[in-house]
């Protein structure tokens, strides 16, 4: 088993990603959460550059790390100035890291052209500011910056560049794809002629603009390379950095003969990555392999049919292996295998007719601008409405919504709503930030008597989308939201041609799951009769 190194610079490479912008607090978080997976490096950022980072350095000492090594990251000396003199190079040694990863020019085009110094003293840059950092006790890995681009271009001189570093005491060479663009094949080649030239280890620095950052580090690393750079999701600037997501779950899953991060963390790789994301405060993507909520998701009623028989027939790996999990999604798309296998134990029995019912009302409703493949509390409920066995928990008799502004800066809506429970009728009114907000707040002041279990509940998100745009503001509006409570998280969806009574329908759907769920309630199997009834 060959040890491949985690280099994650999230804090640093990926926080220059577009509408990535990380805290104090944020960093530290997630300095931690990488160190008890086993991750062996992770950098801090420029300490040179602002305050926060420079604040990073000092509240990061304060942490119990077990494992990962903190790096500080910087350039070589400037032009024309011993490394002592230089701002950037003492900051590096203030920040008190064990390591840090210095970046030099590799590419003479961009030593004559972007630098603008001579080769000779480019060489000498690189070679006094590693050599000024071993003497003040720091291990220094070197990022060869535009690597492959400076090799092709000048396979000699990039070649002298890194042997400058390792000569004066850097303990890793990193090649960088800085650009993104160099080919796998040429990545793999180049990769074998460096890593045998050079005296110390090599490791690999991919962004993604050719699409290719992941395959780019595992051919650097079957060629040779001991370590990997990249972020956490991708994050980066322009199309990103290598997904170390990815390149972990390969090497550890996929490929064989490679040992990363430390025993059982790769099944806590979509734990990891939908953490940085909320950290971030960035959308999941949920196309992202292995951990992404389509990963393991299947909507073809062949392909679920095949999955509930063998579900290697559409999976390359078994979720749980990275922490993720199979879904199975309901659509017009979706034969009776889809249905049988979401409603599941949901339903008492096993009635082909109630499946194939439950399938055309999904397909009508869809075609009405429904969807519920993220919608489950209310795909849930239309299969009760479907087998004639929903029981709502309470009528609904009225709703109204009043937005008003009482001065030019500030506007207050008010909802108000009848409903009938258990004989009783109950009218209530609330305030809100927003309809949505209002009349929640409506329907739990009339409903908390009755169902105390309420107050666990609370919405997360909520989404609206234009179904048919051509019709300008008289466009139909797809509601959707989602809701969690100590236990789970489910969504729910509205449609309507009015905004408040689409969002009406999902919030009432979401209550009715959530007061559904508690109550373990399953779907009896359905008389041949039973009446369909709308969602």
């Amino acid at each position: 088993m060959r040890r491949i190194q985690m280099y994650d610079t999230t804090l640093r490479d990926g926080s220059q990603g577009e509408g990535v912008n990380f805290s104090l607090q944020d960093k530290l978080l997630i300095t931690e959460r990488l160190d008890s997976l086993g991750f062996d490096f992770v950098e801090g950022g420029f300490p040179a550059s602002n305050e926060k980072d420079a604040a990073y350095f000092a509240r990061v000492q304060e942490l119990d790390l077990k494992h990962v090594k903190v790096c500080a990251f910087g350039m070589t000396r400037r032009r024309g100035v011993k490394p002592g003199d230089d701002p950037g190079v003492r900051s590096l040694v203030e920040a008190n890291t064990s390591h840090i990863t210095l970046v030099g020019k590799t590419s003479a085009f961009h030593v004559t052209e972007v630098l603008r110094v001579s080769l000779e003293e480019n060489l000498a840059m690189i070679a006094e500011t590693v050599r000024y950092l071993r003497e003040a006790g720091r291990e220094v890995i070197y990022d060869a910056e535009h690597f492959f681009d400076g090799w092709k271009l000048d396979p000699e001189y990039a070649l002298k560049t890194v042997k400058a570093a390792a000569e004066a005491g850097a303990s890793t060479i990193v090649m960088c794809d800085t650009n993104g663009g160099t080919m796998p094949e040429e990545i793999a080649a180049i990769t074998r002629e460096a890593a045998t030239a050079l005296p110390i280890p090599v490791g690999i620095h991919c962004h993604n603009d050719c699409e290719l950052a992941v395959a780019n580090s595992l051919a650097s690393v079957d060629a040779g390379a001991l370590q990997v750079q990249g972020t956490i999701n991708g994050l980066g600037e322009r199309c990103g950095n290598v997904d170390l997501i990815s390149v972990i779950a390969n090497l550890a899953v996929k490929k064989q003969g490679y040992e990363v991060l430390q025993p059982g963390a790769v099944e806590h790789l979509t734990e990891l990555s939908r953490f940085v994301y909320e950290t971030a405060n960035l959308r999941l993507r949920s196309s992202q392999p292995f951990v992404g909520q389509s990963a393991f998701a299947h909507k073809g009623g062949m392909h679920v049919h095949a999955v509930a028989r063998a579900t290697s027939s559409y999976e390359h790996i078994a979720p749980e292996l990275v922490g993720n999990e199979r879904r199975i999604l309901v659509s017009e798309l979706s034969g009776r295998s889809n249905i049988k296998a979401v409603v599941g134990d949901k339903v008492a029995g096993d009635d082909p007719q109630l499946m194939d019912r439950i399938l055309a009302r999904v397909v009508e409703l869809e075609n009405q601008g429904y969807q519920f493949e993220a919608a489950q509390g209310s795909f849930d409920l239309l299969a009760q409405k479907v087998a004639g066995t929903y029981r709502p928990h309470f009528e609904r008799m009225h709703f109204r919504v009043n937005v008003e502004a009482d001065a030019p800066d500030n506007v207050v809506t008010e909802a108000t709503v009848k409903l009938g429970i258990d004989g009783q009728v109950r009218h209530e009114v609330a305030e809100g930030d927003g309809p949505v907000n209002a009349l929640d707040a409506a329907l739990r002041k009339a409903l908390y008597a009755h169902f105390p279990n309420l107050a666990e509940m609370q919405l997360v998100d909520y989404k609206v989308r234009v179904i048919n745009s051509e019709a300008g503001t008289a466009a139909g509006v797809r509601v959707m939201i989602e809701s969690r409570d100590e236990d789970d998280v489910w969504g729910t969806v509205g449609v309507s041609e009015n905004i408040i009574e689409a969002s009406w329908i999902a919030l009432v759907d979401s209550i009715e799951y959530k007061l559904y769920k508690d109550e373990g309630q399953t779907i009896p199997a359905a008389k041949p009769q039973a009446a369909v009834s709308g969602s």
